[in-house]
């Protein structure tokens, strides 16, 4: 996909929020910080994005060249709400679908997310899933995804890490058709990696990074309007390969301008998956 084919898909125009350029590396506290720290020093401003229809280009999406694919993908777990189902089941059939699509040597789901939007409600309200994030964001760095792996597979992790590996986020409605709050992807050839800026998470054990992402007008945004529960849109997070394959994509959640004024609130589940290749 270049800039010609998706001038000719169909699109809509929504803010997106990106990072202000500052001097000091940002910083954001996951729990409520001591007293008298600011809570974030990331700083966002919305800019107006042109976002296309991706489902006319699905067939021809490629992980290693744009950084997502959107994939048909039944599932047979019921509830997406349950803790054992998922890990029991909804776990494997991922593992089952990027090793598939991915020729991978290895999938390990290191984790998972479920975001139901709350009008009015904080993303770290207790007791409550998370919250779309509307800020453009990649969730691992040249720093992050490797720690990962060494945070999660120890003793194997130096071995793992001299092979090829990924990090790629399994994202599904858990009710469909979506239309509130679904999730804008950056193709990956569009992104210099300066604007990518790395930003620390500050958490009560440990601190983790993240890149926020600069305005950039050539990004190339592209979203799947209308997801079903039997789609998952897969996002390259982190990719150790260094020889001109998609290695991030940032994305975002966007208020949809064509979703119905009785839209209902958003409900998803992104799982994260450590995925390592074969030698070659």
């Amino acid at each position: 996909m270049n800039a010609v084919v998706a001038e000719a898909l169909p699109w809509v125009r929504a803010p997106l929020r990106y990072l202000e350029p500052a001097a000091a590396k940002p910083y954001s506290y996951e729990y409520d910080p001591p007293a008298g720290v600011t809570r974030t020093t990331a700083v966002y401003r919305e800019h107006i994005a042109t976002i296309h229809d991706l489902r006319p280009l699905a067939a021809d999406l490629s992980l290693d060249r744009e950084g997502f694919r959107l994939v048909t993908a039944p599932t047979a777990v019921a509830d997406l709400y349950d803790e054992e189902v998922l890990r029991n089941h909804y776990y494997p059939e991922a593992v089952d679908l990027l090793r598939n699509l991915t020729g991978a040597a290895r999938v390990v789901v290191f984790d998972h997310t479920i975001r139901r939007r709350i009008v009015g409600a904080e993303d770290r309200t207790t007791g409550l899933p998370r919250q779309p994030v509307p800020r453009i964001h990649n969730d691992y760095t040249v720093k992050s995804g490797p720690q990962r792996v060494r945070d999660l597979l120890g003793d194997e992790a130096d071995g793992l890490l001299r092979g090829r590996f990924a990090v790629i986020n399994v994202w599904r409605p858990i009710r469909g058709p979506l239309q509130d709050a679904p999730l804008a992807v950056c193709d990956a050839r569009s992104v210099e990696r300066s604007d990518l800026v790395a930003t620390d998470l500050i958490y009560r054990d440990r601190v983790g990074e993240i890149y926020y992402v600069k305005y950039n007008p050539a990004h190339r945004w592209l979203y799947a309007p209308d997801m079903g529960r039997d789609e998952a849109l897969l996002i390259k997070c982190f990719d150790s390969a260094e020889d001109g394959r998609a290695r991030f994509v940032p994305h975002s959640a966007f208020n949809d301008p064509a979703a119905p004024a009785n839209v209902l609130p958003r409900e998803s589940i992104e799982l994260r998956t450590l995925v390592f290749y074969p030698d070659t």
